[in-house]
């Protein structure tokens, strides 16, 4: 799940993490996968590829498993064929999805989403049947220790970046997601490395849910990101204070 950090803190706290943790190894591999095999398997002059192995970092992932993808990937031999696929569909409560994912079987991903929103309360749409509720953007994160607010939002606007926020989480500062990779290196030029460099999918607007249905909505967005085609889904909802502690009780 991507973009709503109070999820992630949920998440967080319900156990089971090793299983959560391969799965997200999976995901990060099957990037790297990607990444080398659209441009080279050189971190500095592969954009995509530094961004994958910047949440490589981020997911803990040994070194080892890092550098076996990497060779794998730029070898002549075969190995699997991925492609970018993206779908769009409404879940419980009217809640706006969009799901991205890296597949070898389009045709096998497709059937397992569709299954996934039909069968938990929602329904697949066409292309762009929801995207218009999204800005797509460039992210850049850091943590807090790093600069003074003012300061991050100061290189931020020297980068090109839109905007810089500072939370209890860190700096996040936002750009055009034709910008990003152009905002991360002057960043990083002048911070270091940042803790993820990324494209997201932020809602224009939001929709409250209250218990009942902020359960029905995350069983779906499980269901989703629990498929190793996924690599991420994203979502316009918010969850009260209230309704955030009971489902992490």
């Amino acid at each position: 799940m991507a973009g709503h950090s109070q999820f992630k803190n949920i998440m967080h706290r319900k156990g089971a993490q090793d299983a959560k943790r391969a799965k997200q190894f999976a995901k990060v591999l099957r990037e790297i996968t990607v990444a080398v095999r659209s441009g080279l398997p050189d971190p500095s002059s592969n954009p995509r590829l530094r961004a994958a192995l910047s949440a490589a970092r981020e997911a803990n992932m040994p070194k080892d498993n890092v550098e076996r993808a990497i060779k794998k990937a730029s070898g002549a031999a075969g190995g699997e064929d991925y492609v970018e696929v993206r779908y769009e569909g409404y879940g419980p409560a009217g809640v706006a999805i969009i799901v991205e994912g890296l597949t070898d079987n389009r045709n096998r991903t497709a059937g397992e989403v569709r299954a996934a929103f039909s069968k938990h309360g929602g329904s697949m749409g066409e292309s762009n049947s929801v995207s218009f509720m999204f800005q797509r953007l460039g992210v850049v994160s850091y943590p807090k220790d790093v600069a003074s607010e003012d300061d991050m939002l100061e290189a931020a606007i020297e980068a090109g970046a839109d905007n810089a926020a500072t939370t209890a989480e860190g700096h996040e500062v936002t750009c055009a997601m034709e910008d990003l990779f152009a905002v991360r290196d002057a960043l990083e030029a002048r911070f270091g490395e940042p803790t993820s460099a990324k494209l997201d999918w932020r809602p224009e607007n939001t929709i409250t849910l209250d218990e009942e249905k902020a359960r029905s909505v995350l069983k779906l967005i499980d269901v989703l990101d629990d498929n190793d085609d996924v690599q991420a889904v994203y979502a316009n909802f918010d969850l009260p204070d209230d309704v955030a502690e009971a489902l992490a009780a």
